[in-house]
């Protein structure tokens, strides 16, 4: 094989794992916003299941969800967390309450064991 020909496979071995990685990070990124939008989805659906509402948007409320487990990872407990949104929506407190435990079941259940009767 000539000096020329051996540079060229090196180079095109180069690319095509170049190409390989960068489609194995666009298969991750596809399986996570995938995972994500399941998610959101289902969190979505037991808003609307229990008859919450009070949010602007889909969106809003994802991001309300996520602020929750936020507080949670600060070291608020989950009645403190209820009463932030208590005060911070147009939520009732039972809603404001039902908020608070779906947005720990679908986004961050390491803090299930904190909500009271959950074991």
């Amino acid at each position: 094989m000539s000096t020329i020909a051996s540079k060229t496979a090196v180079i095109s071995l180069r690319i095509a794992r170049r190409l390989v990685f960068a489609l194995l990070l666009l298969a991750l990124a596809a399986a996570a916003t995938a995972h994500a939008d399941t998610n959101d989805s289902k969190f979505l659906a037991v808003l609307k299941s229990e008859g919450i509402t009070d949010h602007v948007s889909p969106a809003h409320a994802i991001e309300a969800a996520h602020t929750v487990c936020q507080k949670l990872d600060d070291g608020q407990t989950p009645s403190a967390v209820a009463s932030d949104v208590l005060n911070s929506s147009n939520m009732p407190a039972y809603h404001s309450g039902y908020f608070v435990g779906a947005s720990i079941d679908a986004y961050c259940p390491q803090y299930k064991a904190k909500i009271s009767g959950h074991s």
